[in-house]
């Protein structure tokens, strides 16, 4: 039970630093000008599988489906954010003070519409985590109230 626990404990995790930045790039989506000089560049969250219990603590964790196959109880983990270096967007604006020559602005690489639309899937998979949470909490009271009356 404490294993469902920690691996849905690691999802929430997860969905909450994805939603972190899936923030941080809409609140940048217009974001001419970085200490770079350049546009803002969108990030991107890179996930993992991790073991759920250290090895170097108390050794992997196993669960036996079979004499012969054995899988690693795992949890999800962000490996790193990185940024998206796919090109910029140009859009034609002589009167914009950050405009080129040739009239054009270079906003950030930044679809604000699949950003909440990656959103909407981060606050799914939080809410699914919350909901094994609440389920094993659910039958972790049943087991003790029947503890109880016996």
């Amino acid at each position: 039970m404490f294993d469902s626990l920690r691996i849905a404990a690691t999802g929430m995790s997860v969905s909450r630093q994805m939603m972190d930045v899936i923030a941080e790039n809409i609140a940048n989506a217009n974001t001419t000008h970085t200490v770079t000089g350049e546009p803002y560049k969108r990030k991107d969250v890179i996930i993992s599988s991790k073991p759920i219990n250290d090895p170097e603590e108390q050794g992997i964790l196993t669960v036996s489906f079979s004499e012969e196959f054995e899988n690693q109880l795992t949890g999800a983990q962000v490996v790193a954010v990185k940024q998206d270096n796919t090109s910029f967007r140009k859009v034609y604006d002589p009167n914009n003070p950050n405009a080129d020559k040739d009239g054009y602005v270079t906003l950030p690489n930044v679809n604000v519409v699949e950003e909440m639309a990656k959103m909407i899937q981060s606050s799914r998979m939080y809410e699914a985590n919350l909901s094994v949470v609440e389920s094993i909490k659910n039958m972790a009271t049943k087991a003790l109230e029947s503890i109880q009356q016996q």
